[in-house]
């Protein structure tokens, strides 16, 4: 078991404007366990969903180090972080990003075919389980163009825990939804941090950042408030 799942140590990013560059990120510090729910908030043009993106290894540092269960993730290449986000890291989008032409169970199956940690006759069986556990089953069969976007949602959630990883990274997942709807995916990451995974998550909802037991606050590309 990894004690230590995110290390964020003096993280700077840059990035050009014309000529010139501008600073998005200006020395950025945390440290998250294993098992924490974190919310990361702040004002439009704070760098959040760009710090979000080094912890997936999706945008790299300037400056700095960004270590993910265990792994120094910018050091990686493109085909070793393909395998590492598939084993160890469920991303959850705010647009859902679920492919058109692909049922919802065949969604949350595509994860596992490309991992190939389970023996293929057990994928759609697990694929189901987790459509249950976000009470999508009735939906299996369905394209994401014929349910709700809170539906969608739903199902990207199921797919982000497809192989069962142990950090799972939201931006703004509630950020298209009502309110009736993002207070189901907030139970659902609750049930999900209670059963041992990390939720880190980037949102604007200030309600939803003060329902995590610990919320770091960006303002002018650095921490304002951890606590």
């Amino acid at each position: 078991m990894i004690e230590t799942i995110i290390q964020v140590k003096n993280v700077i990013k840059r990035f050009p404007v014309g000529d010139s560059e501008i600073t998005v990120l200006k020395g950025i510090n945390f440290t998250i366990k294993a098992g924490e729910f974190v919310s990361i908030v702040g004002p439009s043009g704070n760098g959040k969903s760009t710090l979000l993106n080094m912890v997936t290894g999706i945008d790299h540092p300037s400056e700095g180090d960004v270590i993910v269960t265990g792994k120094t993730v910018h050091t990686m290449s493109e085909n070793q972080l393909a395998a590492w986000r598939g084993e160890y890291v469920g991303i959850i989008f705010q647009f859902f990003q679920m492919l058109p032409a692909l049922t919802l169970l065949k969604n949350v199956i595509l994860p596992m075919d490309f991992v190939k940690k389970l023996p293929r006759k057990e994928r759609a069986e697990r694929a189901m389980h987790l459509l249950e556990m976000v009470d999508l089953a009735d939906q299996a069969d369905k394209l994401p163009s014929m349910v709700s976007g809170g539906q969608q949602q739903r199902a990207a959630i199921a797919r982000a825990m497809a192989n069962d990883p142990p950090l799972l990274v939201a931006d703004e997942p509630t950020g298209n939804l009502d309110s009736k709807t993002s207070e189901d995916v907030y139970q659902i990451f609750s049930s999900l941090v209670a059963e041992g995974k990390t939720l880190l998550m980037v949102t604007h909802s200030r309600s939803l950042a003060a329902r995590a037991p610990r919320t770091i606050e960006i303002r002018d590309g650095m921490i304002y408030r951890d606590k």
